[in-house]
């Protein structure tokens, strides 16, 4: 058997049972068991993502094609795995196109390019394919490790960062290489963007199994604009090109980087020291309005076309998910400063129809990169996950308006607190704290609020239709909303005497006064206001 088939010899895949247990599968025992996997453990999170989009789903949906209806698709849903045509069809395919698949072929390895070298034959440390590694401008002052260090990656290691790059890679320029006409000048690549996904806040839903992960980021309908992956294709040579993509499978398999790993055979087996990476294929013009995997932004509409143009909706680093409900509840029907990512479009379609119950577990895992200088260094990754009741997609009804008013609740209380904090500050003749610099009582409050909004999500998605139940859930999660608010408040009403008195402040010719019992009475009406039922149910009980 070949050391470098990802089909059947390469352990690319650790694959995470009910159980607990890991164990690292090649890639058709890793689909031929999906019913069974409940995750795949990675190195980072954001590697989920790339390997999901550069590998397994372009395999699945090649192979066996779109869902052509709601209907196939809740029947393929139900079964909860491959049935055996299914399977003899993904193994035909997977032997149809076996030589793309070795990562070691000398004519065309998987992913890369045979012969890339540069005109001086300098190769780079495998670091710079490691997102968390030192190498090149990644390189922190004080680290305790540097780019001269050798990185050893086992094979499968080295082709799992090979995908991440593709997808996430940073904005440097990148080292000219012999037959890219683009570098014959200055031995070098400039203005690349980054990866795809770094242009993203990826947003994917995410099943019990790794199946219905896969079904679950299969759009329903689109056999005729899949397009090839890139191993259906000729082999790439050094030179990339600006293009649009030929299809959904074309998007998700995209070439941001020509890349060539350089093996070595030891002892351990294969491993890799040593990569070629130079630039890859560009977008012409940005990110496709039918990419899959982000929600989106509407810019305002243009006055000649009044077409309303769309833009990817970036993830924020230390904001979780929950706190972008709006935008994952934004269906394409309504009309909004936002609109939702086609998959969780699409599983509101299913469940308008029955194909999908409304008391599914349903996830949503949000990944993200946060970019430094000129987006040439990583500076955080971004990775969060969170229950999304399938009823809430409904973008109406009990359980929409729970989640909905909750999360605006809680972005209403952080607000409260943070003017609370400010007004007693002035009161003292102090600054507020600047909404850049320092811990503000806000993020302390998000701390408190955020495992309550969680544990409230999971429960709407187990009583999706029952009104009563979700009513409970509405008061429960006021009442500890309501505490947690005072309890992060308490230590800001500890301040001098001469809060009491407070200052006065002018602007032009107002005049407005700061002090502690006019802030108190500004914040308890603003959390009042904002949690009625608790406060009510507070007031009764005192």
């Amino acid at each position: 058997m070949d050391d470098g088939d990802l089909i059947r010899a390469v352990p690319l895949l650790p694959c995470r049972f009910d159980s607990g247990s890991v164990e690292a599968f090649p890639v058709w025992q890793a689909l031929a068991d999906s019913h069974r996997i409940v995750g795949v453990d990675v190195e980072v999170p954001t590697m989920l993502p790339a390997i999901l989009r550069q590998l397994l789903l372009p395999i699945t949906m090649h192979a066996l094609g779109s869902p052509p209806s709601r209907r196939e698709w809740g029947q393929r849903f139900e079964r909860g795995r491959f049935t055996t045509a299914e399977i003899e069809a993904l193994a035909t395919y997977l032997a149809e196109h076996a030589d793309r698949f070795d990562v070691l072929h000398p004519v065309h390895p998987f992913g890369q390019v045979a012969d890339l070298r540069t005109k001086k034959g300098e190769t780079k440390g495998s670091a710079l394919l490691v997102a968390t590694a030192p190498s090149g401008n990644n390189v922190p002052l004080f680290a305790t490790r540097t780019e001269a260090d050798v990185l050893r990656l086992p094979l499968d290691a080295a082709v799992r960062w090979m995908l991440h790059a593709q997808c996430w890679d940073t904005a440097a320029i990148k080292t000219g290489v012999v037959g890219d006409l683009n570098a014959e000048k200055t031995g070098k690549t400039s203005g690349n963007p980054t990866g795809p996904l770094g242009q993203l806040g990826v947003v994917m839903p995410v099943g019990r199994t790794l199946y219905e992960t896969l079904l679950l980021n299969s759009p329903i309908g689109v056999q005729k604009r899949l397009g090839p992956p890139h191993w259906a294709k000729d082999p790439l040579g050094p030179q990339w090109e600006v293009r649009a993509p030929e299809g959904l499978l074309d998007l998700w398999t995209w070439q941001a980087r020509r890349i060539r790993l350089l093996p070595e055979r030891t002892d351990d087996g294969v491993v890799v020291e040593r990569v070629v990476l130079s630039a890859g294929d560009r977008f012409n013009v940005g990110v496709p309005v039918w990419e899959t995997h982000t929600a989106w932004r509407k810019d305002k509409p243009d006055r000649r076309t009044g077409a309303t143009p769309l833009r990817p909706l970036r993830h924020t680093a230390g904001r979780a998910a929950w706190r972008g409900l709006d935008a994952l509840l934004a269906l394409e029907k309504e009309n909004g400063a936002a609109q939702t990512s086609e998959l969780i479009d699409q599983i509101a379609g299913l469940d308008d129809e029955g194909v999908i119950d409304a008391g599914y577990p349903l996830r949503v895992e949000t990944f993200g990169i946060v970019y430094g200088n000129q987006s040439a260094v990583i500076e955080e990754l971004i990775h969060d996950v969170m229950p999304l009741p399938v009823a809430s997609l409904r973008g109406a009804g009990p359980a929409y308006e729970l989640v909905v008013d909750a999360a605006t609740q809680a972005e209403q209380l952080v607000n409260a607190i943070n003017l609370l904090s400010a007004d007693l500050r002035r009161a003292v003749g102090a600054d507020p704290i600047p909404w850049n610099k320092g811990m503000r009582p806000g993020e302390q409050l998000l701390a408190a609020l955020d495992p309550l909004v969680r544990r409230l999500l999971a429960g709407v998605s187990v009583d999706a239709d029952d009104e009563d139940k979700l009513a409970r859930g509405r008061e429960a999660w006021e009442l500890m909303a309501f505490d947690a608010v005072h309890r992060c408040a308490a230590p800001l009403f500890a301040l001098p005497v001469a809060a009491f008195g407070g200052r006065s402040e002018k602007s032009g010719s107002k005049e407005r006064h700061y002090k502690l019992g006019l802030a108190a009475n500004m914040f308890h009406s603003a959390v009042n206001n904002t949690l009625r039922r608790a406060a009510a149910l507070r007031k009764r009980s005192n």
